[in-house]
């Protein structure tokens, strides 16, 4: 048979290294893009692995109505859109670096969103 040696009394004093997502969405697009900047200065700093951003797919929302509020007359339609835009982050440190990094202020429309993941 052969023999498993381990090590007694070691133990692993660095922290647990995560995944962590951020996902960053608005409408406004210079907000977006200023948030996502300072997040990465911010992550570049504490000299993180930094991924990103990636820019996801623009969804526009389009509602088309009539502009008469009675129905009669001729058919006319107003046609109204809103764009969202969608940025994600992928960084590679421990969870307790990530809430120094996100403290950061932030815009207003901006939402953020943080998923935390075992490597």
């Amino acid at each position: 048979m052969a023999t498993i040696a381990k090590k007694v009394g070691v133990e692993d004093d660095a922290p647990q290294v995560h995944r962590i997502r951020i996902t960053l969405t608005s409408k406004n697009v210079k907000n977006l893009e200023k948030v996502c900047a300072d997040l990465i200065k911010g992550a570049n700093d504490k000299k993180l692995k930094v991924k990103g951003p990636v820019r996801l797919p623009t969804k526009t929302l389009v509602i088309t109505t009539r502009k008469s509020p009675c129905g009669e007359g001729t058919n006319t339609y107003d046609r109204f859109e809103m764009r969202i835009h969608k940025r994600l982050i992928d960084l590679h440190s421990p969870s307790d670096v990530v809430k120094q990094i996100t403290s950061i202020s932030i815009e207003p429309g901006v939402d953020i969103e943080v998923t935390i993941a075992d490597v």
